[in-house]
């Protein structure tokens, strides 16, 4: 599995998790008991499907290595399999934070991607 992992986050949550020391998640996260990541192939497909349009975000880059058994991978609708954390994400994971901005036509910019 891939060792870095990303999560599409609002900079106002991310500076919330920040102040705090860990991310416990956005609102789906908490809802669906696990912090949703993706990789770096499934990153843009989760900005266009879930975040189309939505300005003021953040891609976050974790070290997968540093979650331990907490990360599990499970399959989407799709069958691809996707990053789940079971846990709250603490900051020493963290390799990187850059902002999301759109383009003239509303897709976002992203820097290149680790695999």
């Amino acid at each position: 599995m891939p060792h870095v992992i990303y999560k599409i986050v609002p900079a106002t949550l991310w500076q919330n998790a920040r102040a705090r020391g860990e991310f416990k998640g956005a609102a789906i996260d908490l809802t669906d008991g696990y912090i949703h990541f993706s990789t770096a192939e499934q990153a843009i497909e989760t900005a266009a499907r879930h975040f189309s349009g939505q300005d003021g975000l953040l891609l976050v880059a974790v070290d997968g290595d540093r979650l331990g058994d907490a990360l599990v991978y499970e399959p989407s609708r799709g069958g691809a399999l996707f990053p789940h954390l079971y846990g709250t994400l603490t900051l020493d994971a963290v390799l990187w934070e850059k902002p999301l901005p759109l383009d003239a036509g509303g897709a976002h910019i992203f820097p290149e991607l680790d695999q």
